[in-house]
């Protein structure tokens, strides 16, 4: 556990998000690195703020560390097991070359959303539930 407060948490996830952006513009996706910032960098997680804001929900306290005894080393042995696997499976990857065509400047343009927006609709509207409920939550604790 890095992260003992919530909004410290949240905080970290925004930078999180903003590091996805950034490896969004690297592949040559702008507008869904652009809506990635907007849309949860910046909406969604002023939300996720609001939420424990209102929850008033305090620091954690810390515990004994005798989980990393044996996590540790169960994760580097995971990592190298997959490691290994990765390998067997794939021997010989090649990089992918990202031509330049008109195909791919119409996947990236944003009228290729246009026709996608049940992802949006759903998100908004799974937020607006977790709003009324931590209202709800917080109202009984007020009472």
């Amino acid at each position: 556990m890095v992260q003992t407060h919530p909004i410290s948490s949240a905080l970290s996830l925004v930078g999180v998000m903003g590091s996805l952006a950034v490896l969004y513009l690297l592949l040559g996706a702008e507008f869904i690195a652009a809506a990635q910032v907007i849309v949860y960098a910046g909406a969604i997680m002023v939300l996720f703020v609001f939420v424990i804001m209102l929850l008033n929900a305090g620091a954690e306290t810390r515990t004994g560390r005798s989980y990393l005894i044996p996590g540790a080393p169960l994760l580097i042995g995971f990592l190298g097991l997959m490691a290994f696997f990765v390998q067997r499976i794939f021997p010989d990857t090649t990089m992918v070359a990202l031509a330049a065509s008109p195909a791919a400047d119409r996947r990236r343009s944003p009228r290729a959303v246009h026709h996608l927006p049940a992802p949006f609709e759903v998100t908004s509207i799974l937020i607006l539930v977790a709003i009324i409920g931590a209202i709800v939550l917080a109202r009984k604790e007020i009472e």
